[in-house]
């Protein structure tokens, strides 16, 4: 027996509202295909980042810039530049759309929420490790190891049975 799902107009909206100078704009989501273009773009682009390659290639220009935040933003693109908002706030919520597209609606509101800012990565290990120590051998809740030399760390005590010696 097949498993009945909730129709999926009703849980998903497909249109990003963004608020730029006093004004909501309302971008829809893309269609299928330049969603799937979008994703390879940004694909393309965290793969040149990770092997440590420039994006400002002939791959990702200006005008390919301009291209997908069109693309991401769909019509609003054209009413942002009627309206006269300047680029830097256009190409915000154009990355805005984009990590919408491509990551989801919280990654998308948590990046609108910096407003560019670059995200404070997470603390690799050592710093998390140096960040709880304190400096004193008291605070630490893990016993030292045992001596490995091959002799007993024990003490024979008085009511310890002694061997006989002859």
């Amino acid at each position: 027996m097949a498993t009945a799902f909730e129709a999926l107009d009703s849980l998903l909206d497909d249109a990003l509202e963004l608020p730029i100078k006093g004004k909501l704009y309302r971008i829809p989501s893309p269609s299928g295909e330049d969603g799937l273009k979008v994703q390879r773009i940004t694909n393309l682009a965290v793969q040149m980042l990770a092997g440590g390659e420039s994006v400002d290639t002939e791959i990702l220009d200006d005008d390919l810039e301009h291209d997908l935040f069109r693309l991401c933003l769909g019509p609003v693109y054209d009413e942002l530049l009627a309206d006269g908002v300047d680029w830097s706030w256009i190409r915000h919520a154009g990355k805005t759309a984009m990590m919408w597209i491509v990551s989801g609606v919280e990654d998308a509101r948590e990046f609108w929420a910096r407003a560019g800012a670059p995200s404070q990565p997470a603390p690799n290990r050592a710093a998390r490790r140096a960040a709880k120590r304190t400096g004193s051998a008291a605070a630490s809740k893990t016993p030292r190891r045992g001596s490995t030399s091959g002799t007993s760390g024990r003490k024979a005590t008085a009511s310890a049975p002694k061997a006989a010696t002859t």
